[in-house]
């Protein structure tokens, strides 16, 4: 079993930054890929960014240029950078590790407001 707990959320103005860290415990050794999704309240869980085995990432064209999917494999965390944050990136968070099967941490809300 793998346990996957994020944070760093909260509030933030417009253009400002925030850094989500996901923390990896337990069989960690069958994560190969990682990746953060979110969700906005009524709309469906979408994919943010992932990274691949072979550090190898891939962003949603909303996020491009803005945001960062990064990895610390020896300590079993990933991260998002997210810089120039909007009102449309408000939504809860999810960290994701790709295994024998999908892992989900329990999320982490990320407020954009003035």
């Amino acid at each position: 079993q793998v346990q996957l707990v994020e944070s760093g959320g909260g509030l933030v103005q417009p253009g400002g930054s925030l850094r989500l860290t996901c923390v990896a415990s337990g069989s960690t050794a069958s994560i190969y890929g990682m990746a953060w999704y979110r969700q906005a309240p009524g709309k469906q869980r979408e994919l943010v960014a992932l990274i691949t085995p072979n550090s190898s990432t891939n962003y949603a064209d909303s996020v491009k240029d803005r945001f960062t999917i990064s990895r610390n494999k020896a300590r079993n965390r990933w991260y998002l950078q997210m810089n120039t944050l909007k009102p449309e990136d408000t939504a809860v968070y999810y960290c994701n590790g790709k295994g024998h099967r999908d892992y989900w941490g329990q999320g982490t809300q990320v407020t954009v407001s003035s």
